[in-house]
């Protein structure tokens, strides 16, 4: 999200028309931990972003897309890639076990996520995780412009017009718990709103932005990310 989450845009409102290229999502990635790297299914893989990071810890990646275009350059990366609409499920060619399925932005461009959801959970290792980022819809920026009345949709950030579900802190570990996933680790990836002190003091801006993270992560997480297993 923000500005690590902007993208070259194709046409305005439509994932199939978009080219969703940025730095990955490295604080997602950071918190997968395995003795030793496997397969991983990145679900909405974008231009391959996460699957460069991926393989670059010598992962072998399988990537699944709904734009052509962004299939073309996730290839550079991936071991395999499928245009497919995720709202549908995982396409029938992928079988697992995975010992890593990655949701990094995706699960609120659905309508209905319990499709893929369940596919995931079918084709996770037994002892495998699934790694899952979900924009915050209660973000202090965004609380903000609700209280002044303002709900409008934009080209990125939590308010982004290809959203079709909004999710909190709360309610996006209850997505997976229902799914039958175990959440063993949800934490917010955000900021404290003290720009100046950024600027002055940039490690006591470090420690407070972790800090309101920890203890607020519904109101200064910009980003919300779910490390969860098989029940």
């Amino acid at each position: 999200m923000g500005d690590r989450f902007s993208r070259n845009t194709m046409t305005f409102g439509a994932c199939s028309e978009r080219c969703y290229q940025n730095s990955g999502n490295p604080a997602l990635l950071k918190m997968v931990t395995v003795a030793q790297p496997g397969r991983v299914l990145d679900c909405g893989c974008g231009a391959g972003d996460n699957a460069r990071l991926l393989a670059a810890r010598g992962w072998e990646v399988t990537g699944v897309t709904i734009s052509p275009e962004e299939r073309v350059k996730a290839a550079r990366y991936c071991n395999r890639v499928y245009a497919h609409d995720l709202e549908s499920g995982i396409p029938e060619p992928i079988s697992g076990p995975f010992n890593l399925i990655v949701f990094s932005h995706v699960l609120e461009h659905l309508r209905n996520p319990s499709r893929v959801l369940k596919d995931a959970r079918n084709m996770l290792a037994p002892e495998g995780s699934v790694a899952v980022a979900l924009p915050n819809a209660l973000a202090w920026r965004v609380r903000l412009q609700f209280l002044a009345g303002r709900f409008e949709y934009q080209e990125g950030g939590p308010m982004d017009d290809t959203h079709v579900r909004f999710y909190t802190f709360q309610s996006g570990k209850r997505l997976l718990e229902a799914h039958g996933f175990h959440v063993s680790q949800a934490i917010a990836d955000g900021s404290f709103p003290f720009r100046y002190l950024r600027r002055l003091a940039p490690r006591l801006a470090g420690y407070l932005d972790t800090r309101a993270c920890e203890l607020r992560p519904g109101l200064f997480g910009w980003q919300l990310l779910y490390i969860a297993t098989l029940k």
